[in-house]
This record gives C-alpha cells, sequence and structure tokens, in this order.
C-alpha cells in the first residue's frame, strides 16, 4: 500500500510530452516513478494505441512516444555502474511508462536483473504481438478486478499484458470506472495487505 500511496503524492518532474516521473537514489539503489494521467496531452497520448516498432517488438505508440522523452532524462540514471538495485513503479498512464522502463533496465543493465523489480497499478496493456516475456518476470501488474483501464487496448487488437498479474478486489464491487480511481485501489490494497 504505501508504494502506491507515494506514487499517487510524489511531486514529479514533467518533460517533452507531458512525461511525468520522479527518480530518487538511495545508496546504491534507484526507485523510479511515473505519474498517472493528469492533463489532455497525456490523454491524447492514452488514446494514440496503433502499434509502433520499439527495438525489435511492438508497443503502443503514444506511450512509447512519452517513455522516449522520459528516457532522456531516466537513462543515465539507470545505467549509472553505481546503482545496484532498480525498481519502478507507476499507475494508470503511469504504470505502462513503467512497464517500458522496467523494460529498459532489463535491457541495459543485463547485471542488475536479479535486482530489478517493477509495479504496474491500473496498468493498460503496452505490448502488441509477441514480445521476449522473460524482460518483465519481475514486472507485476496490479488490477482492481473490473477496471477496464487495464482491458485497454483491447486484447482483440493484438495488445497483451507482460509480467505476472495481480488481481485485488471483488468483482462487481465497483462499475468498471470506479474500479480505476485511485480511492478504489487504495481501498483494496489495504484489504489484501500488499504493497
Amino acid at each position: 500500500m504505501e508504494l502506491f500511496e507515494k506514487c499517487i503524492t510524489l511531486p514529479y518532474i514533467n518533460a517533452e510530452n507531458e512525461a511525468s516521473f520522479a527518480a530518487e537514489r538511495r545508496g546504491s539503489a534507484l526507485e523510479i516513478w511515473f505519474e498517472p494521467s493528469k492533463g489532455a496531452v497525456d490523454w491524447r497520448n492514452n488514446l494514440d494505441f496503433p502499434a509502433r516498432a520499439y527495438g525489435k517488438w511492438f508497443a503502443h505508440r503514444g506511450f512509447v512516444r512519452v517513455w522516449c522523452s522520459a528516457e532522456r532524462y531516466l537513462g543515465g540514471l539507470i545505467l549509472d555502474p553505481a546503482v545496484r538495485r532498480i525498481r519502478v513503479v507507476g499507475y494508470s498512464h503511469g504504470a505502462a511508462l513503467a512497464v517500458l522502463c522496467h523494460e529498459y533496465a532489463w535491457y541495459h543493465r543485463p547485471d542488475l536483473r536479479d535486482r530489478l523489480t517493477g509495479y504496474g497499478f491500473g496498468c493498460p496493456r503496452v505490448v502488441w504481438g509477441l514480445a521476449p516475456k522473460d524482460r518483465w518476470q519481475s514486472f507485476t501488474v496490479v488490477r482492481n478486478r473490473d477496471d477496464l483501464i487495464t482491458h485497454l487496448p483491447p486484447r482483440i487488437l493484438g495488445y497483451t499484458h507482460v509480467g505476472s498479474l495481480l488481481e485485488i478486489g471483488v468483482r462487481g464491487h465497483y462499475s468498471p470506472i470506479d474500479a480505476h480511481r485511485p480511492e478504489n485501489y487504495l481501498k483494496e490494497l489495504k484489504k489484501c495487505g500488499f504493497f
């Protein structure tokens, strides 16, 4: 629960394309946080879901655009050899960016793969088609059951979740929109005692 509370209350830095992130360094540990949607630019990127190439696989075009803006600022932190542990956390739009940031750290820091973790609360689908699933072995998508955003873009369009899926809450307790609200994630996280 502390991870989620911190994610929704941190002050964030805004970069190009409204990439909103925070980074904290404690000794050799690096934590990277991504903010949920907060304005019209974020929503335009959320809805720009045609797949585009990202390396040798495909991902949601709007999220890739925003991640590439954040990467300019975060890449150097991730690549710093003094960093020995990385945790990436995001909520909603920020969770999608956390998926891409986690993969970036996995790819560029093979020495940290066993000390890399990621959490995406209310995470939309980011990856399209087939992608190497091992890149997200330590990434957890946390879904409040019935959360509409976690079912978008639709699977029928070729999108999929990566990492492991942890469902919280009770099916039918919230509407698909209410299930995504931060206060309801907090309620359900308190009940289950995770994070």
